[in-house]
């Protein structure tokens, strides 16, 4: 059932949110319950993380993106399709280092595990002038797809030592918007107000305005 309705869920994002979600569901469970094939595909995903697609040919062929190819929106469309398949890619190696070890699931949706929110709750993101909000800071200030990976890659491995889960399928939507220079100011916006959104249970109130979500329009 909670897969059925995060999949749901995501069709509102798009489907490269939708595309990644399905392929973590499937390795996610199947790594959790340590199986071999599972924990083999993970070792090699981790060897990509923070690379393009390009850069990563051991990858190539591994993950099934059909879904991608059959998407209306990104058919027969060779530019976003290229974008998609690099947000794909980027956000699966990613989730595979994050999840390396551990045995809970570090792929869950909400909003509580969109990028801003998620990194507003690792060790030290309170201290405005500490290195997590200087490493947030710069992820927002990346210019190319190299710096956006490598920011990331700093980010989820933060994330993964304090085992805060994170929603790759809206990481990998959002990362397919931000490849279009048109979007990329309102990606921005949604990680921003994400993290100013987000209060960590010390200072968490009753206010249902207070832990505010993304809205879903702001990156389709």
């Amino acid at each position: 059932m909670e897969t059925r309705t995060a999949t749901a869920s995501y069709q509102e994002w798009g489907p490269v949110a939708q595309a990644t979600h399905n392929e973590i569901a499937r390795l996610q469970h199947a790594y959790l319950a340590d199986q071999a094939a599972a924990v083999a595909v993970l070792a090699r995903l981790r060897r990509g993380a923070g690379k393009p697609p390009h850069q990563v040919p051991d990858l190539w062929g591994l993950l099934d993106t059909s879904s991608l190819y059959e998407a209306d929106e990104l058919k027969h469309r060779e530019a976003d399709l290229a974008r998609a398949e690099n947000a794909f890619h980027l956000a699966l190696t990613l989730w595979a280092l994050h999840q390396q070890s551990r045995g809970e699931r570090m792929h869950l949706s909400g909003t509580s595990r969109e990028l801003g929110a998620a990194v507003r709750q690792i060790k030290g993101a309170e201290d405005h002038g500490g290195s997590v909000r200087k490493r947030f800071v710069r992820l927002g200030a990346s210019r190319t797809v190299e710096e956006l990976s490598d920011r990331l890659r700093e980010l989820v491995s933060l994330l993964r030592r304090d085992s805060i889960p994170l929603d790759y399928a809206v990481l990998a939507q959002q990362i397919y918007r931000w490849q279009q220079p048109a979007a990329r100011d309102t990606v921005r916006g949604s990680w921003g107000r994400s993290y100013q959104a987000h209060q960590p249970k010390k200072f968490a109130t009753t206010d249902s305005g207070s832990d505010a979500g993304t809205d879903p329009k702001d990156v389709q």
